[in-house]
């Protein structure tokens, strides 16, 4: 639904609330004037954001995918705040199955911006984990640090200690071969 359409159904519902105020009939009026605020806040926070999110906690990926699919066009359904959120959640849906485009939305969300650290912080683990996967090592060292910055709480410390482990493992750098590939010719 088009952000502003709800705006403009708060407004009649509002209208709605006046007149049957002016008819003396103020109970209802009130009560339908209150029922206006739910529009407003839709406008401002999505409702297929928020369904995404409930789905997000239950770790359903599938239905949160559907109800992120349902938001066609970013413009005019969500407000500039929220784009970085719905990049957000679609990186995390996309995160087992598509590593790469995973990291492209995660990058995204991170241009957009999220509101909160704890959200930036595994934004940040994230892209370090497929920049890893890459071979890209100084980039996972350094997200690995923009993450651990953001986590004021320590609430993906453990998270952070499990990828530094996994990156210390990793055998890559310039002049450090890596024991699983072939040996090749001096020069391939």
């Amino acid at each position: 639904m088009n952000k502003y359409f709800k705006l403009v159904f708060a407004f009649i519902v509002i209208a709605l609330g006046v007149y049957l105020i002016s008819i003396n009939s103020i109970f209802w009026g009130i009560v339908i004037i209150i029922l206006s605020a739910l529009p407003i806040f839709l406008f401002f926070r999505n409702e297929y954001i928020w369904l995404a999110f409930w789905q997000l906690r239950k770790q359903n990926m599938e239905a949160a995918q559907k109800w992120l699919a349902k938001i066609s066009n970013i413009e005019t359904q969500l407000v500039k705040k929220q784009y970085g959120y719905f990049h957000y959640m679609q990186a995390l849906t996309l995160g087992n199955s598509n590593v790469s485009q995973s990291e492209i939305l995660m990058k995204k969300a991170m241009q957009y911006g999220l509101s909160f650290d704890h959200d930036k912080s595994m934004a940040s683990l994230n892209l370090a984990v497929a920049a890893m996967s890459k071979g890209r090592k100084q980039e996972a060292e350094l997200l690995l640090a923009d993450a651990k910055r953001y986590d004021k709480n320590n609430i993906m410390g453990e998270h952070i200690k499990m990828v530094k482990e996994q990156m210390k493992k990793v055998n890559i750098g310039k002049n450090i071969h890596n024991p699983n590939m072939r040996h090749r010719g001096k020069f391939f």
